[in-house]
């Protein structure tokens, strides 16, 4: 089970921001941890510290394409007067059974091979005459292969220190340190090491699945035709972007007309492939509002601790607001309000912390800053609420993005952060500091 029931506060209750997120980050549980193939943990949460089992390097290998050598051998070499060694053989990556690299003496390495016994450092190809009259790298990697590669001499130009152009052994990670700590995103270089170092699997929290699904028979689907009185459902794909930009897989069902059993239907069909439910549209007090009525009844009524209680929230835009658990599984619910910017302002305080949360990890919140305020004129707020306005953000300075109207999703596309407009505070001058939640 991934939450609890939620707090019994009444209907007339009038949270505040806080006290909404808090109860939803208190009932929303990480999902269980499960064993994945590396790809398949792409943005997944590790669970426990990963120890490396093996240096990286695993031994001493050459950085460059071109000849191991001791130190002593090529101390002074210049272009007139050339340090001239034998060439014992090749060693190639992944080569077993090395040459021992003798006084005098020098052998022919490429790129990633482990460095020969008796060997000091590597002077690069360039620094040479490439041995037997040949220079390019590429005709050096061609008679690696031949039989008749071991034996002649190399010229060496210039001299050079003990380890040049060597990776030493355990120069990345030394066996016994720590690789990458619980609670890593695992991204594309996590990936890379867990691979360097041996390991196949790794025990994650999983993504969390969220279903996205939004209300109104006013709602038209884009590259439809669009009918007198009716807008496109811009809600659902806004949302399952946010979902999926915070890490989860995000499923978009579309919208679902006004209509109660639609609605609870498809929310049943729905349960199957959801760790959270995401709802937008119908939670305020129009006579078309049927989310409430809806989720009263969806998923299994006779499981104890499962509904959704709807909220006023002593905020601008996002006002209603719904929050509980639903089916045998106690899946978790938001149920946002309709107007896009509402709605997107509402997933970024309340949804995407929470998935955060069933992905495990402990930072669930947007960075926030102090910025100045730069505008044409005052701000203001109403009284008792807090608001958030949108805002572009830039080297420490913030300036409004269209209106306070829950409507502007133009708006909304300018932005980059919202300013934070507390309960106490009326009116916003140009040049004090507010604070900003930044969007990424």
């Amino acid at each position: 089970m991934s939450t609890a029931a939620p707090r019994a506060t009444g209907q007339d209750h009038l949270w505040s921001v806080d006290e909404h997120l808090e109860d939803i980050l208190a009932t929303v549980r990480p999902l269980e941890p499960i064993e994945l193939n590396l790809l398949d943990a792409q943005g997944c949460v590790l669970v426990d510290d990963i120890t490396v089992p093996v240096s990286l390097p695993p031994f001493d290998n050459s950085s460059m394409d071109g000849y191991a050598v001791r130190v002593a051998d090529v101390a002074g070499a210049s272009e007139e007067f050339p340090a001239v060694l034998d060439v014992v053989g090749d060693v190639a990556a992944g080569q077993a059974g090395l040459l021992h690299v003798g006084p005098g003496q020098a052998a022919r390495i490429m790129t990633g091979a482990p460095l020969p016994p008796g060997a000091e450092a590597v002077v690069p190809v360039e620094w040479t005459d490439g041995g037997l009259g040949e220079g390019p790298v590429a005709g050096m990697r061609a008679r690696s292969l031949a039989p008749e590669a071991a034996g002649g001499q190399v010229r060496v130009h210039r001299p050079c220190e003990a380890r040049a152009h060597v990776r030493a052994q355990g120069s990345d990670v030394k066996a016994g340190d720590r690789a990458l700590d619980a609670g890593t995103i695992l991204g594309p270089p996590q990936i890379a090491l867990l691979a360097a170092i041996g390991r196949g699997t790794v025990r994650v929290r999983p993504r969390p699945r969220v279903v996205v699904l939004s209300t109104g028979s006013e709602l038209v689907q884009p590259d439809e035709e669009l009918a007198p009185g009716r807008i496109y459902d811009s809600n659902s794909f806004a949302l399952t972007a946010a979902a999926r930009d915070a890490g989860a897989i995000a499923y978009r069902v579309g919208a679902v007309a006004d209509d109660a059993e639609t609605l609870r239907t498809a929310i049943d069909d729905q349960l199957v492939r959801a760790d959270l439910m995401v709802t937008t549209g119908g939670v305020s007090v129009g006579a078309y509002d049927v989310v409430k009525e809806a989720l009263s009844h969806v998923g299994d009524e006779d499981e104890p601790g499962s509904g959704v209680e709807f909220r006023k929230l002593a905020m601008q835009p996002g006002k209603p607001q719904g929050f509980g658990s639903i089916g045998p599984d106690h899946t978790p619910l938001l149920a946002l309000p309709g107007n896009p910017v509402s709605a997107y302002v509402s997933f970024e305080l309340f949804v995407r912390p929470a998935i955060r949360t069933l992905m495990g990890l402990t930072d669930v919140h947007r960075p926030a800053a102090r910025a100045t305020l730069t505008a044409d004129r005052p701000l203001t707020s109403p009284k008792a609420r807090r608001q958030f306005l949108r805002g572009a953000y830039a080297d420490g300075t913030v300036t409004p993005v269209g209106g306070a109207g829950s409507h502007l999703v133009a708006a909304l596309a300018r932005a980059n952060a919202l300013i934070v407009v507390p309960e106490d505070v009326t009116s916003v001058a140009p040049g004090d500091d507010v604070e900003v939640i930044l969007l990424g």
